[in-house]
C-alpha cells in the first residue's frame, strides 16, 4: 500500500471552478499516487460524472482512486475503492456488499479504529492530530500520543489527518503513522505539482 502514504483529499471550495481537474493532475504529476473524491454536496449524477473524470486522471498515473461514503458509485465506475465515514455502513457490510473494493475507514479513537480494522478495512484515517478548520466537529486535536497509541495499536496502515504540514512529518512518521492525509497542505499552495512533490519526498525521509 505504499501508494497511501500521501492521501489527498479533495475539496472543491479551494480551487478555482474550471481548475479542480489540472489541480488533480498536477497533485499526481508531483507524485501523489492515491486520490479521495470527498464531495459530499454533489448530487448523484454529477458526482458520478465527476468521478469518472477523475478516473480517467488516476489511472493515466497508476494512481489509486477512492470515493467518500459511495460505495456504489465507486463499484460502478470502476474505482479503486471507497473511504467510509461515521455516517457510512460498516465496514463489515461495505466488505460483503462489495468485496472487490479497497475499504480506508475515519476514526477518531482507538477504539474505533481497531474495530474498523477487525471489520476488514484496509487503512484507517487518524484525525484530528493537530488543530485543523475541516476536523472542529471532533472536538480537541488528538495529539501525538494517542496517534502512537493507533498506529502501534494496528496491523493497517494509519493515516495522520487533521492539521499536517510538511514540518510536521517527521514527527507523526516517528509517532508510527503510515502515512499523511492531507487537504489544505497541498490545495493551498500556489504550486500543488511542486508542494505534492516536497510531500512524497518528507515521507521517504528526503529533504524537500
Amino acid at each position: 500500500m505504499e501508494a497511501l502514504r500521501v492521501y489527498l483529499i479533495t475539496d472543491r471550495s479551494l480551487l478555482p471552478e474550471d481548475g479542480f481537474l489540472a489541480g488533480i493532475e498536477a497533485a499526481l504529476k508531483g507524485g501523489v499516487r492515491a486520490i479521495q473524491l470527498r464531495e459530499k454536496n454533489l448530487p448523484e449524477e454529477p458526482l458520478r460524472s465527476l468521478a469518472k473524470e477523475v478516473l480517467d486522471l488516476t489511472q493515466r498515473y497508476h494512481a489509486l482512486l477512492f470515493i467518500n461514503h459511495r460505495a456504489d458509485v465507486a463499484q460502478e465506475i470502476g474505482a479503486n475503492g471507497v473511504h467510509l465515514t461515521e455516517a457510512s455502513a460498516a465496514v463489515r457490510r461495505v466488505r460483503k456488499q462489495y468485496p472487490g473494493l479497497l475499504i480506508g475507514k475515519s476514526t477518531h479513537s482507538l477504539e474505533g479504529a481497531m474495530r474498523a480494522q477487525k471489520q476488514g478495512a484496509d487503512f484507517v484515517t487518524f484525525s484530528p492530530v493537530y488543530d485543523t478548520p475541516s476536523k472542529q466537529q471532533y472536538g480537541p486535536p488528538q495529539g501525538l500520543e494517542k496517534l502512537e497509541q493507533v498506529s502501534k495499536g494496528l496491523d493497517i496502515p494509519v493515516l495522520a489527518l487533521g492539521g499536517i504540514d510538511l514540518s510536521r512529518i517527521p514527527t507523526v512518521r516517528q509517532r508510527g503513522a503510515f502515512g499523511v492525509a492531507l487537504i489544505r497542505g497541498i490545495w493551498n499552495s500556489p504550486d500543488i505539482e511542486q508542494e505534492s512533490l516536497k510531500y512524497m519526498k518528507a515521507l521517504r525521509g528526503e529533504t524537500p
